[in-house]
Order: structure tokens, then sequence, then C-alpha cells
């Protein structure tokens, strides 16, 4: 009963801690990206793309390059969380059995015994991590698909049809596109961060709300950006800016 409450309280508890941290995350990069990692890097990217399209016949390579990487990094993600999600797929049934020594069609299961009255609450645990790692791997191929999509637009040389067409490529709408395939990306990889303290729970709710809090002060540290090199004119930054 007293681990029952300890879930109750120590688990929403934790949870809520790192709802509310993304929440202010994503306030902040909405409205100041520069003091955020990740508005940082989206700005910067805008500056890429436009770069990248002034002469796509000199860095037309680089930049196929570029997001070839990025493609291979979410490849990675994506078959390492399809992966763990198989493993838990299997012991959440109980996939692996074996002969006993008494009778050959007896069948017990290999795992690991939690005591009793506790199947229902370890499905539950094992399937909080499931959901994150298909998270993952959902988020992840979003991010190949993006990726994909600005590989092929990015070598547009999109100003010798300024004149030609009625709808034309714009540096802005690729830029957009390649922050989409980095948000799904960085998406994906928070969600294997959040498998951390869903992991640790199997081992009681107290690691799990421990883990949780050491998540968020480490994310903390990782998301926030130090103002080097910038100028103190940031008002000026919009929004579009980090779309």
């Amino acid at each position: 009963m007293k681990e029952n409450n300890l879930d109750f309280v120590l688990v929403p508890l934790g949870m809520l801690v790192m709802a509310v941290y993304h929440v202010w995350l994503l306030y902040q990069i909405r409205r100041k990206p520069v003091h955020t990692v990740i508005g940082m890097n989206a700005i910067n990217r805008r500056f890429w793309v436009r770069s990248m399209m002034e002469d796509t016949q000199k860095t037309g390579v680089l930049a196929v390059q570029t997001l070839r990487n990025n493609i291979m990094a979410s490849t990675l993600l994506a078959s390492t969380a399809i992966m763990l999600s198989s493993l838990i797929a299997v012991l959440m049934t109980g996939g692996l059995t074996t002969h006993s020594n008494n009778t050959a069609n007896n069948h017990h299961t290999i795992g690991i015994t939690f005591g009793e009255g506790t199947k229902l609450r370890l499905t539950i645990k094992f399937f909080s991590i499931l959901v994150c790692f298909l998270a993952s791997f959902l988020m992840n191929i979003q991010s190949i698909r993006y990726y994909s999509h600005a590989s092929m637009l990015i070598n547009v040389p999109y100003k010798n049809y300024t004149n030609f067409t009625s709808h034309r490529l714009t540096a802005e709408y690729v830029t957009a596109t390649m922050n989409l395939g980095s948000y799904f990306w960085s998406l994906g990889l928070r969600a294997f961060y959040f498998s951390f303290p869903l992991f640790l729970w199997l081992f009681g709710a107290i690691p799990m709300f421990v883990c949780s809090i050491f998540l968020v002060f480490m994310l903390y540290f990782l998301d926030v950006a130090i103002d080097l090199g910038w100028v103190a004119d940031t008002t000026a930054t919009t929004d579009e800016e980090t779309g």
C-alpha cells in the first residue's frame, strides 16, 4: 500500500515537472528564440539555407551531404526506437519461454518477478516506455520525410524562375521545411529522454522522481543558450525566424 501511495504521488509529480519545463521551453522558443539553443539553430538554418541557394552549382553537393547526415541521424534513432519497442513488446507479452526439466510440454516464462499483485502496475510501466519509443520512431520518420523534401528543394535555383512562373520557390519555404525536420528530430530525441524516468519507474517511484528532477536540470543546461556573439537588440526577432 505504501508503494502504491508513492506511485500515485511521486510519479504524477515527476511527469508534471517535466511537462511544466517543456511548456516553459516552448514559450521561450516562440518569444525569445535567441535565448534557446533550438531557437538559435532555427535562425542559423535560415541563414544557411539562403547561402546554399545563392549559387546551387557551387554549394549543391555540400547542402545535400549536410542533409544526408541529418537523415542518417534520424534513421539511426528511428531504427533504435523500433528495435527497443519490439523488445518491450516481447517482455510485455511474455514471449520468452523454455521447456521445464520435469515435463517437456510444460512451459514457463523467463523474466523478473516483481512480486504478487503487481502485474497490472508492471504492464502500465512497460506500456509507458513502449509509448515513448513508438513516439520517437514516428517523430524521426517525420524528420526523415522533411529532410528528404528539403534536400530536393535546396538545389532548385529559385532566382532563375522568378520571372517565368506565377508560383516560385522561396528560401523561407525551404527553411521552414528544414526546420520542421529538425523539430521532429528534437521531439524524437526528447522521447528517448522521457524513457529514462519511466525505465527507473520499474525500480520504484522514488528513482523515477529523482531522475525526472535530474533530467530537467540537465535539459535546462542543454537548452538554454549563452549570448555569445549576438547583439543586444534581440527584440526585433520575430516568430517567423523560428519557423
